[in-house]
């Protein structure tokens, strides 16, 4: 019988919301999608430039897992939230349509490089135990 596949699920997110997510200043991700997925989630630092401020001289990641998060919410903007999360709303990440709540966010010791992919993607389990 094969090996069962043990995968994760991830999400490209460009820069520099994927490192403010990483800093713990971004406890939301603003899609034009919902998803019914709850649980962990490895948030890949994407290489597109297209948000950076020129003028930014940091030194950020690209093309990398930088952090991991619990899924715990997909809320629509417009809608009223449940308490747990009702401060969120007035957030100023809290843009939507569809705000995806990450909690349990933590940066990982160093970024691991893998080649990222668009919408809520799969990754094997042996890519983030190679950092």
């Amino acid at each position: 019988m094969p090996e069962a596949r043990h995968e994760k699920k991830a999400l490209t997110i460009c820069q520099p919301y994927a490192e403010l997510i990483a800093c713990g200043d971004k406890p939301i991700e603003n899609r034009r999608w919902p998803t019914s997925y709850r649980g962990p989630l490895l948030i890949h630092a994407g290489k597109s430039r297209e948000w950076m401020d020129p003028d930014d001289e940091r030194e950020y990641v690209f093309g990398a897992f930088v952090a991991s998060a619990d899924l715990v919410a997909c809320l629509l903007i417009g809608q009223a939230w449940p308490s747990r999360w009702r401060h969120l709303q007035s957030h100023e990440h809290a843009n939507g349509p569809w705000c995806w709540i990450l909690e349990n966010i933590q940066r990982l010791p160093s970024p691991i490089p893998y080649r990222g992919a668009q919408g809520l993607w799969n990754v094997p389990i042996d890519a983030e135990a190679s950092r």
